[in-house]
């Protein structure tokens, strides 16, 4: 799974919305997966469907400002072996 969620960001970061949001559907049940599904949303600018997906998470909807740079944060994270 780490492959794909390093994919799903390296595929947000450069702005390919579909892949990402393709893979990070793979697994709906992990909570990193579902932070990067959230940010996806955020960035679609679907404000509901993104704060469901931080539900599943730790995060929250307001806690970065910048989805790149949370996108960035989730990355080094994910690189880090969480």
């Amino acid at each position: 799974m780490k492959i794909d969620l390093l994919d799903a960001i390296n595929a947000a970061l450069s702005g390919d919305w579909q892949r990402a949001h393709k893979n990070v559907q793979q697994d709906e049940d992990d909570p990193i997966a579902c932070w990067v599904h959230a940010v996806l949303h955020k960035i679609e600018g679907d404000a509901g469907n993104s704060r469901y997906w931080y539900s599943r998470t730790t995060h929250s909807y307001g806690e970065f400002a910048d989805a790149q740079q949370e996108l960035a944060a989730i990355k080094l994270e994910v690189e880090s072996g969480r």
